[in-house]
């Protein structure tokens, strides 16, 4: 009798370690980091963020899940801390606790994600559904809890840290200047809205020494008189493009369109229209890297965080470059020279046109992810679908990266060259954060 009591009672032990095991099953499951980063991809959407603040809201959040995951796997990754040079040594967790490290990741992400958006407390309802489905699946109590401290521990570490980046003194700096200057940017119809985020140069990067570490050559200098000249061919070659848009170019332009607010003008009536900006675009690749390479937990949030570091140091390197050219749009120098009635095809952005935002940091990323999931690596994106428009793909990252920038020419909002110069930028950017940043222990 006693026999069958034993076995009875062994039988109900690892039955319970048997599902207390189970709600792994759900925590470690990638496609919920990857549900995670769209859910704070959408609150940036419904937020209006510019592209550059969007940036500094994805690299903070990715940072803090991976900070998580290299303290419970040091085997296997390195911390940040030490490679970004300004990052302090990120707390340790005690051994002695049980940790559930890829939940701790989830809320950590999400901890930062709540601060560095407003309204503050954004996704505070999507971390209770976290810490239900947590539960729900099985998760002990005591695995739990150590897991929500920790997760608050590193949080808070990334959020201090964060605070000295310049952000809160570029809030108060000085606006752009409009001048009437020949070559130089002035506010663009329909918005006429002031230059965007002037100063973002001035942010401190990861990987880079400076903003001016990898320089962009001079534009070609502005000649609206001479046909022979670079400049004026270049004008003329957006125009000769936006007016002669083949259906594909067309499905180009508005597929890497990313503007987070387009205004609408149809009389005297307007209203917006929103979409995820290039850096939400760019995450979303990374999410589908991950997906189609069946990537596990800890390789996707290592691959998300490296693409969104390789993203922000890209904004802010091009806007150095972008207030030192101050190049004026071709939308202001057609309609001045050639056309006044001439349109883009899609919305020209409030800032300055040398060099492509799209073209830098999308080769930035590109770089990273190819380097996470390997070169020539065909996909489709419908990050798009979401807004109406069909999918397109891809033979690679690279190859994403290219369409991206000539895309903006037939946009009608950029010259070739700074696509051209802004795709090679970009890529010396990406090739600087795989070179410096080596989060995997081989």
């Amino acid at each position: 009798m006693n026999r069958v009591l034993l076995r009875l009672a062994c039988a109900m032990l690892l039955f319970a370690s048997c599902k207390n095991a189970d709600y792994k099953k759900v925590t470690n499951d990638p496609e919920l980091y990857r549900v995670t980063v769209k859910r704070l991809n959408d609150i940036v959407l419904e937020n209006n963020f510019p592209p550059v603040i969007a940036s500094r809201n994805y690299v903070y959040a990715n940072i803090a899940a991976y900070e998580v995951i290299a303290a419970g796997d040091s085997k296997h990754y390195r911390s940040l801390a030490g490679q970004i040079k300004h990052l302090p040594a990120v707390p340790q967790p005690d051994k002695q606790k049980n940790i559930d490290f890829q939940f701790a990741s989830l809320l950590s992400f999400c901890h930062v994600g709540n601060a560095v958006t407003f309204p503050e407390g954004s996704m505070s309802l999507y971390v209770d559904e976290l810490k239900e489905k947590a539960k729900a699946a099985g998760m002990p109590s005591d695995v739990f809890e150590n897991s929500v401290a920790y997760a608050d521990t590193v949080a808070k570490h990334i959020l201090k840290w964060s605070k000295k980046d310049n952000y809160a003194q570029t809030r108060s700096a000085s606006k752009y200047t409009v001048t009437r200057t020949d070559g130089r940017w002035i506010p663009t119809p329909p918005m006429y809205a002031q230059a965007l985020e002037p100063h973002w140069g001035e942010i401190r990067p990861m990987v880079l020494d400076s903003a001016s570490q990898i320089p962009a050559p001079e534009p070609p200098p502005y000649n609206m008189t001479d046909k022979n000249s670079v400049f004026y061919k270049s004008v003329m070659q957006v125009k000769n493009m936006v007016d002669s848009l083949t259906k594909d170019q067309t499905h180009m332009a508005d597929f890497w369109d990313d503007n987070a607010f387009k205004l609408n003008v149809i009389g005297h009536a307007s209203f917006a229209t929103k979409k995820f900006g290039p850096a939400g675009h760019w995450m979303n690749i990374a999410g589908i890297g991950s997906k189609m390479n069946k990537a596990d937990f800890n390789t996707t949030v290592a691959a998300y965080t490296t693409a969104s570091i390789a993203l922000f140091d890209a904004f802010i390197n091009c806007w150095y470059v972008k207030y030192k050219a101050n190049s004026v749009r071709p939308e202001t120098v057609i309609n001045k020279f050639i056309d006044p009635d001439w349109k883009t095809h899609i919305q020209t952005p409030p800032f300055p046109e040398y060099i492509s935002g799209h073209a830098v940091i999308s080769a930035a990323a590109a770089e990273t992810l190819t380097k996470s999931f390997g070169d020539n690596k065909a996909y489709t994106d419908s990050s798009e679908a979401e807004f109406g428009i069909p999918p397109r793909s891809f033979k690679s990252f690279r190859a994403a990266a290219l369409e991206a920038a000539i895309s903006r020419v037939y946009g009608g909002i950029h010259y070739k060259i700074a696509c051209d110069i802004g795709n090679q930028t970009g890529r010396k950017i990406g090739d600087l954060v795989n070179q410096k940043l080596q989060l995997k222990i081989k």
